[in-house]
């Protein structure tokens, strides 16, 4: 370990992909591009723009390659992932085998995106400046779903494009930013209601084993205790990272580390926990190597 102070470590969920993820996985965790392509039937990498079909086994591919590489340099006391992330986060806590972990992700990804084409197709709207009461405010006027409690001021809804151009306009009315998620999704909302049932009988079909570190739930704010159930149900609940961060510090953390893909949780985490010490895997890598 090379870093003594109580570390988290953190897994990002989808829209964090980056152009050289790709490149990372070939080099450190080939088994899991491998695994990818024939779960898939193809490459997702360069699809992960298109579907979640795509972005997810990719993104988890990319934060578990990283993780390869930071392991042995940390010694968490906690893990947590943001939505998709939580896959990673339990694959790196031992609580699930990274191929299984991969082969639900995969799963997760395929039901997700059928179950958001059936109920007519939706995104994602972020609005910054907001709190969680007015973004609540917003989603009932517009018919959405308040989908994640990001940190202070960022809060996502979740709804079919039309209702969030509606919601849009009235944020803007009120002088807070909305800004569009390039997401092909409406997640975290209602329109996820039919892959609950399909992925929670996959989940039953996995051993999760019990973990020497805690991971703790972005959907709960509290540590996992029946992964299986948590993670189907997670599918229609909001993520409550700004929770879950208070939820690491609580446990002792003073100090994150952001896997990747990008560098969405590092920012996240100071604007969560004023102070907060939080740097990509790739950085703490990079200071290591010149440390050494």
């Amino acid at each position: 370990m090379f870093d003594s102070n109580p570390t988290a470590v953190l897994f990002p969920g989808q829209g964090s992909q980056t152009k050289d993820m790709r490149a990372l996985v070939a080099a450190v965790r080939p088994d899991l591009l491998d695994a990818a392509i024939e779960l898939i039937g193809e490459d997702p990498f360069p699809r992960v723009d298109e579907s979640t079909r795509f972005a997810q086994p990719a993104i988890l591919c990319a934060s578990l390659a990283s993780w390869t590489r930071l392991r042995g340099y940390v010694d968490p006391i906690a893990f947590a992932g943001h939505s998709l992330g939580e896959f990673s986060a339990l694959a790196a806590a031992g609580a699930i085998l990274d191929h299984d972990a991969l082969r639900l992700v995969v799963l997760r990804g395929d039901h997700m995106a059928t179950s958001g084409e059936a109920s007519g197709g939706g995104t994602m709207l972020a609005l910054l400046g907001a709190s969680p009461d007015a973004a609540a405010e917003l989603a009932d006027r517009h018919g959405v779903s308040l989908a994640n409690d990001n940190a202070p001021g960022q809060v996502v809804l979740s709804g079919s494009p039309d209702a969030l151009d509606a919601a849009r306009e009235d944020a803007e009315a009120q002088d807070l930013r909305a800004l569009p998620l390039g997401v092909a999704g409406a997640f975290h909302s209602p329109q996820m209601q039919g892959a609950v049932g399909p992925f929670a009988a996959a989940l039953r079909e996995v051993t999760f084993q019990e973990t020497d570190v805690p991971v703790v739930s972005c959907a709960t704010a509290a540590p996992f205790a029946d992964p299986a159930a948590e993670l189907a149900e997670a599918l229609v609940s909001p993520v409550r990272w700004r929770e879950t961060m208070t939820a690491l510090d609580d446990l002792g953390s003073e100090f994150y580390v952001d896997t990747g893909p990008g560098r969405v949780l590092a920012k996240l985490a100071p604007r969560c926990l004023r102070g907060a010490s939080a740097v990509t895997a790739e950085a703490l890598l990079e200071d290591i190597g010149a440390r050494v």
